[in-house]
């Protein structure tokens, strides 16, 4: 059956609009604990929630934590911590499922509700479609001695930070090193700036004072102006960026260069060659054509995903690989971690220029990016562009001309009547002419 509320991250949207409202998430919160209680067979079930910074997590928090104890589930509060944090705390408690109440990178506004099983993986289709089942039954609530208990886990912060540390190698650390840390006013502002200092880092931290409202606002993994800004400033050697939630990341140099998924994860995985060697990596059907050659000429596999986290995830357990990500600097390390984490993944790029001796633009230097054009074309709602002679005869001519220098991606948006057009080409020129050819024949 498909699912009417969860997309490829938990469900989401504006607070106060459906289903972000209070009354749903409580409904929410019943019907994951049924499924729960019904998996566990016996037993009481218990749960952790974590949030971000967002003011209407605390609303969500209490509707979700009622929710679960009328279901019978017990509930562990951590208060604000990041997305793979309340994954790895799931894990190490022997816990039935975490969840996260959060918007990742969106503005305070908007929120969502994403959960992880009790081995700290995204929850599987199949139970999210079982909670959506349950949802259209009436709420209820166990007898008085059956219902759940919540408790504040008050280590939380602490144990997730030795986590993060325990990731780095312990024959390095990163003394003598300047770094700027932005949190985006997000979950990692008590986390991701202790991890780096504790590691022997000088940390300047910027984005770490939030109040409910200013959440990725011009700070974080999406807006690198102002961790340009304060690199520069501070002379600093390198700049972290997480998003609100710090599952992505970027990565700023002492020039001003930023550094994107694919480079970062080109990166990683180029340190991890030198001790042995990696079966292949997943990226997802907008990573850079450069980086798959480049794995290529390494003897590295190479296999895309959807666009997505969740389906860079679940293609690396199909094939038993270790190391893939997205553009967007959601980037897995699974010897690591079960998810993606923006501070671990900080720490693997920092392993790689620690261990190297190297800069981030030298171990970059043999990698470079083709240019993408990406032009978005309003269509009919139904536009059947996989049967248009017009666009099948334009992307035929563009792709006979891009030979093995480029490639074209089609893909329709999922939310509005736009049909995506994007060309990678070994040049901008050549990118935005066929970007442009294809285009004109879908508006002829």
């Amino acid at each position: 059956m498909g699912r009417k509320y969860f997309g490829t991250d938990g469900v989401r949207g504006r607070v106060g609009e459906a289903p972000i409202t209070p009354d749903f998430v409580l409904r929410l919160g019943y019907a994951a604990g049924r499924v729960l209680a019904q998996q566990r067979g016996s037993g009481r079930p218990a749960v952790l929630i974590g949030k971000d910074t967002r003011v209407s997590g605390y609303m969500l928090e209490a509707a979700l934590e009622a929710g679960f104890s009328a279901a019978g589930v017990d509930v562990l509060l951590t208060g604000p911590l990041p997305t793979p944090g309340v994954a790895y705390l799931t894990r190490a408690l022997r816990l039935s499922a975490g969840v996260v109440i959060s918007a990742s990178h969106n503005p305070y506004d908007d929120n969502g509700i994403k959960f992880f099983s009790g081995d700290g993986n995204k929850l599987a289709d199949a139970v999210e479609e079982q909670i959506e089942t349950e949802l259209e039954a009436p709420i209820g609530c166990v007898v008085s001695d059956q219902l759940g208990r919540a408790r504040r886990v008050e280590d939380a912060a602490g144990r997730y930070i030795e986590f993060c540390k325990s990731s780095f190698p312990s024959s390095l650390d990163l003394h003598g090193m300047r770094l700027v840390v932005d949190c985006a006013h997000g979950a990692a502002y008590h986390t991701a700036p202790h991890v780096f200092h504790e590691l022997g880092a000088e940390v300047f931290r910027i984005g770490a004072e939030p109040n409910g409202l200013n959440i990725n606002l011009e700070v974080g993994a999406s807006h690198p102006h102002s961790l340009r800004s304060a690199v520069l400033e501070h002379r600093a050697d390198l700049g972290i960026a997480v998003d609100g939630d710090a599952d992505r990341v970027l990565v700023i140099d002492a020039e001003g260069r930023a550094y994107n998924g694919d480079e970062l994860l080109y990166v990683i995985v180029r340190d991890r060659l030198n001790e042995a060697p990696v079966a292949g990596v997943v990226g997802t059907l907008m990573t850079n054509l450069a980086l798959e050659q480049a794995f290529a000429a390494s003897g590295v596999g190479f296999a895309r995903a959807k666009v997505g986290d969740r389906y860079v995830l679940e293609t690396l357990h199909e094939r038993g690989w270790l190391f893939g990500g997205e553009s967007s600097g959601h980037l897995l390390c699974l010897d690591c971690h079960s998810t993606g984490d923006g501070t671990i993944s900080a720490l693997q790029v920092l392993r790689a220029i620690r261990g190297s001796g190297r800069t981030l633009a030298e171990l970059t230097a043999e990698l470079s990016l083709f240019p993408q054009t990406l032009i978005n074309v309003r269509v009919a709602r139904g536009f059947d562009w996989c049967g248009d002679e017009r666009l099948r005869k334009a992307r035929g001519e563009v792709e006979a001309e891009l030979g093995d220098d480029g490639r074209v991606l089609i893909r329709p948006s999922g939310t509005e009547p736009l049909l995506r057009l994007m060309v990678e080409a070994r040049d901008d020129g050549t990118a935005r002419r066929l970007a442009q050819r294809l285009a004109d024949a879908v508006t002829a």
